[in-house]
């Protein structure tokens, strides 16, 4: 499963980072995008409050951040802060993405579909940046430099992984 983290902010400026592996594009172009996510969840609080979020898509070796992110804090602790990471500039809504992401998707909340023990929430890509380190003049990505996160999950927790070219 890919692996993101999802910055958002409070209704009371606290930032907050998390990161997410149940995400998907919905169809082709890249307009909109769904997330699934537990009830009691900061991030779910807060895109439900504020109507924005952005997706920024870490590589590999940001997975200590990422797991400092995964750990629950109260609300008001700043989770940028925790973890060390610095906030990118986001274009049209107010939550930064993450500096030294691969990709930042700028979102607005659509609409939530809301079950007994999860929420689906679809958002609106407002704004979707690469950073420029990783992909080359044509907007190819390399991969081999990006090393984009995936996880799979096993007996034994998790284990992060990053997509790697097969024999030619």
């Amino acid at each position: 499963m890919p692996v993101v983290l999802i910055s958002t902010v409070s209704k009371d400026g606290v930032r907050n980072a998390a990161p997410w592996g149940c995400i998907m594009p919905i169809l082709r172009p890249l307009d909109e995008i769904a997330i699934a996510s537990w009830l009691k969840r900061d991030t779910l609080d807060n895109i439900r409050d504020t109507g924005e979020f952005v997706v920024n898509v870490p590589t590999v070796e940001m997975a200590e951040a990422v797991d400092i992110c995964a750990k629950s804090f109260p609300p008001e602790v700043d989770e940028f802060e925790e973890a060390g990471l610095l906030p990118h500039p986001s274009a049209k809504v107010a939550p930064p993405g993450i500096d030294g992401c691969i990709a930042w998707m700028e979102c607005e909340l659509v609409e939530e579909i809301l079950r007994e023990r999860f929420s689906l929430i679809i958002g609106k890509v407002v704004c979707l940046e690469g950073n420029d380190a990783f992909f080359d003049d044509g907007g190819g990505m390399d991969y081999e430099k990006a090393r984009p996160m995936s996880m799979i999950l096993g007996p034994d927790g998790v284990c992060y992984t990053h997509p790697a070219r097969g024999n030619r």
